[in-house]
């Protein structure tokens, strides 16, 4: 939980220093030979007044000086953990407790027009890269502009566009007798010249531009990989592991010479290389529609290459990974990088991919932060001297199925930890909650239970310093309680096979050891994820809150730290639907945030959760907004009406888990998960990206979910796209498109909208836990309109057995009349083909069909079910059917049949 607190007064002038200023002028190019000041930051004397006091050692980059370096002193061990704590230089005017440096920045005019890094690169690299320095860089208004806080080394962050003075601080956070070198430049910038060679066959061609060397290869699912270096060297990123399976190549290509251009022809596409000077394109394969055009050449610097695309008049911009506030990019700058600000404009779980819907997407294969720019042109490029794409071609769903093929599907999350919501605190000698042990973990579980309220899994050790102790008998008691044992670790993995065997079935990692990101996390998620697989026959489940691309293969990616409010929730609507976009299938952000505590905001913030796949309460670190004194997290604390409303829709997210359970084994499949941008259903929908589509989602195609983000009981500007929709709470239909305002949504309602034709699997009321739910019964909840399809997935929710067959399908058929028209309604539920273990032998089914008028009679294959009277009589019965007058749904109870046959029922008029 790295701080990114602003402090006032970082920055006093004391202390004098000695500076030592080495030049080059322009044209010793390079970086790293460019420019150099050297700074040792240790004070040669203490002023006796502040008028005596020497400026805060500094530098200047400008026309004539490059490159900038410095040196820290030595540090013993560490000082501090945040920028805050640091003091003013006067406080510290050795640099004892923070390394302070002054960089001015006066760019040449249109330094930053078209510069692939968008700004000045500063970067510390450690003597001892074992230990953690962190870097934060503020403007002259002490703004925090740029950060890197994590594990990485050398640390490094750019300062876009800088101009004017920065203050950079250095906190020693973890050290042992170590220092820092640091350097700053100002990046110069190199175009691609004429094409001088070109060569190749059977899928994979050799391009050269003078020194620049560029390496075209062909995949038969029509992907194309682009990699270009002016060093000449085309190799993959040290240390990846992104790419889980290369595609197979593609070697029936054909070259041809167009004149101006080469071209490549491949199955679906041609690539077009421009020869004066050397430019890309890609177009169909008729080799008139353009796919991509580069507007201008390849240009890189001495830290950085950019590509520059043709944008299309109404062409839009998906993806990115976890962009806070957003999802969707066009007119929009977007980071990709390593980045720890939890709020609304943070990119801390983000990808470097992005999905244009002309027909393709990008996926840069790098370990290095990137700037996109999504105005026109489209400018995209890394910190690194290289281009390394790949590129899919097709509409935005199978975008995200190709590039998720390429660095890992989706994992499959075990049952507890899908739907059924988590919890976290720290319970052995808790420095925020007084005196506890491991073992008062249970008496939270047994709160819930109390309480009426699902858990599926508990954190026993959430917080910095916090350990455990008797971890197999808290195991135990969770499991008497259908819930499982979790750990949170700070600094590693070094005992997951003994924490496995003890119970351990969820791991959560944080920024004090994945806070670099990149390759590092996801390393650590692969490493967790794999300690519960290989000391269990569970399925590993692991949150982590900075990751890479690639991550969406092990973990649930998790928003980090907010602080409450309304804001809060609303900028976290855009982020979990958008990083779909990403094939990250599981996004989520604490319930009721983790610092800050209000009744209301709370149960708002968890209604809407309730439609994401994973949430979990984070407590004992929040204090209450009114009172300010300590408030834990759980979701009945704030007694009644929150209680029972936070029940309603825990206990309704419970009913939906096999709706959910179904749309993560698509995810597996397809890459594309549950929380969606109404963008992603409706691409032909100019609405679905306006400003009333960004703050709802849909949850699967079914459930349009239009959160309460405000202090309000009305909600406005309610976009429905096509289709029919029911409320889900009214039965009241729309008519989309359409937008609904002045919907009233007092505090137990979520505007909550189902479209038409839908097919919902869902279990019985009142169930707590998928463990002890009575087996023996299902639900369909069917909206019915003309023919639908749906086809429900089951197998034994924990193990991994799955993965070798051990699972079963169910396919469910409605035809109906369409929208407005009346005649009989026919529901056939088709045999549960497959099996796995603890599959019920049979079943009855309890099938809601919504509707405006009651049936004459409800038939179950040849035999009539009886019609009751009353929703009393239903309900006491085994068998039959009641229309309720006041809303015309009709509710179906069959009686049990057997999984391994099929049956129909008609609602005949």
């Amino acid at each position: 939980m790295s701080a990114q607190t602003s402090p006032t007064s970082l920055f006093g002038t004391n202390g004098e220093h000695s500076l030592r200023i080495l030049q080059n002028r322009p044209g010793q190019a390079a970086v790293g030979s460019l420019s150099v000041i050297v700074l040792a930051l240790t004070a040669l004397t203490v002023p006796a007044t502040q008028a005596e006091a020497a400026a805060t050692p500094s530098g200047t980059l400008d026309s004539t000086t490059k490159n900038v370096t410095w040196q820290s002193p030595v540090y013993a061990k560490g000082t501090v953990d945040s920028p805050s704590k640091c003091g003013t230089a006067a406080d510290d005017p050795d640099n004892a407790v923070c390394a302070r440096f002054d960089l001015t920045v006066n760019p040449p005019a249109g330094q930053w027009d078209d510069n692939p890094e968008g700004g000045v690169p500063v970067s510390i690299q450690w003597e001892t890269p074992t230990d953690d320095f962190d870097m934060y860089i503020y403007d002259s208004a002490n703004k925090e502009v740029a950060s890197s806080a994590g594990t990485a080394d050398p640390e490094s962050a750019v300062i876009p566009k800088a101009s004017g003075t920065y203050h950079v601080v250095v906190v020693p956070y973890d050290v042992h007798n170590n220092s820092f070198s640091a350097k700053a430049y100002l990046p110069e910038a190199t175009d691609a010249g004429d094409l001088t060679g070109f060569s190749g066959s059977h899928g994979t061609y050799e391009i050269e531009a003078g020194a620049l060397k560029a390496r075209a290869e062909f995949f038969t699912d029509d992907t194309l990989r682009l990699q270009a270096s002016p060093d000449g060297v085309l190799a993959d990123p040290e240390n990846s592991h992104m790419i889980r399976q290369q595609p197979t190549a593609q070697r029936h290509t054909t070259s041809f010479d167009a004149g101006t251009y080469y071209g490549i022809r491949s199955k679906d596409v041609v690539m077009r290389v421009y020869k004066k000077p050397l430019r890309f394109g890609l177009y169909k394969a008729d080799n008139r529609t353009v796919v991509w055009q580069e507007a201008d050449p390849l240009r890189w610097t001495g830290g950085g290459m950019r590509q520059s695309l043709n944008r299309g008049a109404g062409e839009q911009f998906f993806g990115g990974g976890e962009q806070n506030g957003s999802f969707s990019h066009r007119d929009q700058v977007r980071h990709v990088g390593n980045n720890t600000n939890w709020n609304e404009g943070g990119y801390n779980n983000s990808q470097p991919f992005y999905i244009s819907t002309a027909g393709y997407g990008v996926f840069r294969n790098t370990m290095t932060p990137g700037i996109y720019d999504f105005n026109s042109p489209v400018r995209t490029g890394q910190q690194e001297r290289r281009l390394d794409a790949y590129y899919f071609t097709g509409d935005t769903k199978s975008v995200i199925g190709k590039y998720t093929s390429l660095v890992g599907k989706p994992f499959m999350p075990p049952v507890y930890g899908l739907v059924e919501p988590g919890s976290a605190d720290c319970y052995l000698h808790n420095a925020n909650r007084g005196e506890r042990h491991t073992l008062d973990a249970l008496k939270v579980s047994d709160s819930y239970v109390e309480n009426g309220m699902p858990l599926g899994w508990m954190l026993v050790n959430d917080g910095y310093g916090c350990g455990y102790e008797n971890l197999s008998q808290t195991g135990v008691g969770l499991n008497k309680n259908h819930a499982q044992l979790g750990l949170w670790t700070q600094n590693g993995l070094p005992d997951q096979a003994e924490e496995a065997k003890a119970g351990v079935r969820v791991r959560k990692l944080d920024v004090a050891w994945v806070g670099g990101g990149y390759g590092f996390a996801l390393d650590a998620c692969d490493q967790a994820k794999a300690g519960i697989e290989d000391n269990s026959d569970a399925r590993g489940f692991v949150w982590l809150p900075v990751s890479w691309a690639g991550a969406q293969r092990c973990g649930v990616l998790w928003s980090g730290d907010q602080s409450l409010s309304w804001d809060y929730i609303r900028w976290q609507i855009p982020t979990y639907a958008g990083a779909t976009m990403s094939g990250i299938a599981y996004n989520t952000g604490d319930v009721g945030s983790i610092y800050r505590h209000d009744p209301e905001m709370y149960t708002r913030d968890l209604q809407w959760k309730a439609f994401l796949p994973a949430i979990m309460t984070m407590d004992g670190w929040a204090s209450d907004i009114a009172t300010k004194k300590p408030h834990d997290q759980q979701p009945w604390l704030d007694g009644e009406p929150y209680t029972s409303i936070n029940r309603k829709y825990l206990q309704l997210k419970e009913r939906l888990l096999p709706y959910m359970y179904t749309l993560s084994k698509d995810a597996t499949k397809t890459g594309v998960g549950p929380v969606r941008p109404l963008a992603l259903e409706y691409p032909d929908d100019p609405a679905a990206l306006g400003p009333n589509a960004k703050y709802e989602f849909l949850a699967g195609p079914d459930f349009l979910v239009a959160p309460v983000y405000s202090d309000t009981d009305v909600r406005n500007g309610i976009y429905l796209p096509k289709g029919t929709w029911t409320d889900y709470w009214t039965g009241k239909t729309y008519e989309g498109p359409a937008t609904v305002n002045g919907y009233k949504a007092p505090l137990d309602t979520l505007p909550l909208f189902v479209k038409g034709g839908s097919i919902v699997p869902m279990w019985p009321k009142g169930i707590l836990s998928w463990e002890s739910r009575d087996k023996g019964q299902l639900g369909y909840d069917i909206y019915p309109q003309g023919t639908t399809d749906y086809t429900l997935y089951e197998d034994d929710g924990v193990t991994r057995k799955f993965t070798e067959g051990a699972s079963a399908t169910q396919h469910v058929r409605v035809q109906a009349p369409t929208h407005g028209k009346s005649g009989r309604i026919t529901v056939k539920i088709g045999a549960s083909v497959g099996s796995y273990e603890g599959k019920p032998s049979a079943r009855s089914y309890h099938v809601t069909v919504h509707g405006n008028n009651a049936p004459s009679q409800v038939v179950m294959d040849h035999s009539r079910l009886h019609r009751l009277n009353s929703a009393a009589e239903f309900a006491a019965a085994e068998s039959g059917w009641f229309t309720d007058p006041a809303t015309g749904v009709t509710e179906i109870k069959t009686p049990s049949v057997s999984t391994g046959r099929g049956f129909t029922v008609q609602l005949q008029k």
